[in-house]
């Protein structure tokens, strides 16, 4: 079956599914060990229906937002089925996020519905609710009406216990039977290719976190493409320690799984012993992670005792990839076919990857080439114009991939995508004469620390709560462990004192701990342009050089 399947490209989520079910029904489509979950695709595409009917039978309709709050468990993937088949726009939530950070998220996506794992790493998810919708624990679903997020409506925890204004996960699929099959199916029959149904949300150029705007289009050939490179079938069986969060999760991994009919083996969570003994024991073929997973597993102290040799290829980004890191993975982590990516969440994601057949140099000095139907141009970023191969500029890439826009927020999405639809990446690139790309640097201040895109005003806004701080600079330097740190230069208030412990830990439960700045000095000024602008590469290079840090610059999805 493996050489004979066809993959997929220019259908609707749901439908891809649909025609996995009816195609192949039998075979595994997730595999979640940790939860003793192996179904089928005969049987995701049931319990997808099933939440889909539950979905409509609480009033979701099409275009509305539905969010989702949790780890790699199989029911987020259930999910993002469903709530394709229904129409409905699946928002997906960092499982790192705090209260204000959640607030913002399900205010500013105008979140009809909510559903969420308990908690995850030490984070009650519920309690952390609790600040924002004290609702959620008195009355009844049914009445659930939250004074700060006036859109929400429904609240669905996955686990046997809710709070009364709250459904359990298992409450919603009963609810599907207030739905026949019929009207589920006339309604995916409406839905159009180009319409939204994924938001993810990114930092993206200025500005706090804008939900982009992606298409069944988008991301079902994004996933598509990203599968041809790496040479996917259905005999596959794809490790997925990425968060189903981001699209490196959702998208390229699920997606890029399914359009070719490979297994999605799911672990909840980063743990390098975890991912290390799925793959020994599902016999995965392909693998996925970004620089900082791999080197933790190379790192592992218990590494031998588990049998790779079932690996063949996978994807790494997210950052850089040092030469000899991508050696050390290939020989020792058995995988001859890695292949490197880049993109951004606005380009659904993936921008260029190379190819299996690549000499190792161009696969860690460069980013690959773009993929099929994308295009990309290098530009003077004073001029606008086109600059000549090997020369450095913005780059800007368009083609299907290209986001819907950011949601309510016409202004930023102008000025990410020109009229003619070339998105500005805001990353700095130069491509050689045989079409390869190198990313040497980034014309945003975007933070992309081991994978997670952070952007320093949300960070400044955080410090500028504390009684002490008058002002705040926040900036990446370069680590060697994660691409990069968050590092801040702090003006506290006249006659006040602070240590960088205290910082740290008043910004301890009010931002996701990635976000915290890991070094902090304190400044009685910041260098600054004649307009008063603040000169955050003086700040960047003055740590690198007390800091003695050293590292490669950033890039990736």
């Amino acid at each position: 079956m493996a050489k004979t399947f066809q993959p997929w490209r220019d259908v609707r989520v749901g439908e891809l599914l649909t025609r996995l079910a009816e195609r192949q029904p039998d075979r595994e489509a997730v595999v979640a060990p940790t939860q003793g979950v192996r179904w089928s695709f005969a049987e995701l595409e049931r319990r997808a229906r099933r939440v889909g009917r539950g979905l409509l039978a609480l009033g979701i309709r099409p275009g509305e937002r539905v969010a989702v709050w949790a780890n790699n468990l199989a029911e987020w993937v259930v999910l993002q089925f469903a709530a394709a088949k229904v129409g409905a726009v699946l928002v997906t939530m960092n499982t790192a996020l705090r209260r204000a950070e959640a607030e913002y998220l399900l205010k500013q996506s105008e979140a009809r519905a909510l559903v969420l794992a308990p908690g995850f790493k030490g984070v009650d998810y519920l309690e952390e609710l609790a600040g924002v919708v004290p609702e959620l624990f008195r009355g009844s679903p049914e009445e659930l009406r939250p004074a700060r997020l006036p859109e929400l409506r429904h609240v669905i925890v996955l686990g046997d216990q809710a709070p009364p204004g709250a459904r359990t996960w298992a409450e919603l699929e009963e609810a599907a039977a207030r739905v026949p099959e019929a009207e589920l199916d006339r309604g995916e029959a409406r839905l159009q290719l180009d319409e939204v149904i994924n938001m993810q949300y990114t930092s993206g150029t200025t500005g706090f976190p804008k939900g982009a705007m992606l298409s069944h289009r988008n991301i079902v050939n994004n996933g598509y493409w990203v599968g041809e490179q790496q040479r996917l079938s259905a005999g596959d069986r794809v490790c997925t320690p990425v968060p189903l969060f981001h699209c490196f999760g959702c998208v390229i991994a699920v997606l890029g799984s399914f359009t070719h009919g490979a297994t999605l083996v799911l672990v909840p969570q980063f743990e390098p012993g975890l991912v290390l003994e799925t793959v020994a024991g599902e016999r995965c073929t392909a693998l996925y992670g970004v620089p900082t997973m791999f080197l933790a597993l190379l790192e592992h102290p218990e590494r031998d005792r588990f049998d790779l040799a079932s690996l063949r290829t996978g994807i790494m980004a997210g950052s850089l990839c040092p030469e000899e890191l991508l050696r050390r993975v290939r020989r020792e982590l058995h995988l001859p076919e890695l292949t490197i990516a880049y993109g951004l969440t606005e380009a659904s994601p993936a921008v260029t990857q190379t190819a299996i057949a690549d000499p190792e140099p161009f696969c860690s000095a460069t980013v690959g080439r773009p993929l099929p139907e994308v295009e990309v141009k290098i530009v003077d970023p004073q001029t606008g114009q086109t600059v000549s191969r090997g020369q450095a500029g913005e780059l800007w890439t368009r083609g299907y991939l290209v986001m819907k826009g950011y949601f309510n927020n016409p202004e930023a999405t102008r000025l990410a995508v020109t009229p003619d639809g070339w998105l500005r990446t805001g990353d700095l690139a130069a491509q050689d004469e045989q079409g390869y790309l190198t990313i040497t640097g980034r014309l945003t201040e975007m933070i992309i620390r081991g994978g997670e895109n952070i952007y320093p005003k949300e960070i400044e806004e955080g410090l500028r709560q504390h009684p002490k701080v008058s002002d705040a600079a926040v900036y990446g330097v370069p680590s060697r462990t994660y691409g990069e740190e968050v590092a801040a230069a702090i003006r506290l208030a006249p006659g006040a004192s602070a240590s960088p412990e205290e910082i740290q830990e008043f910004c301890r439960g009010r931002m996701a701990d990635y976000k915290i700045p890991r070094y902090l000095e304190f400044v009685d000024g910041f260098p600054q342009t004649a307009s008063g602008k603040i000169q955050k590469f003086k700040l960047r290079e003055r740590a690198r050089r007390d800091l003695a840090l050293e590292g490669r610059g950033p890039a990736g999805l």
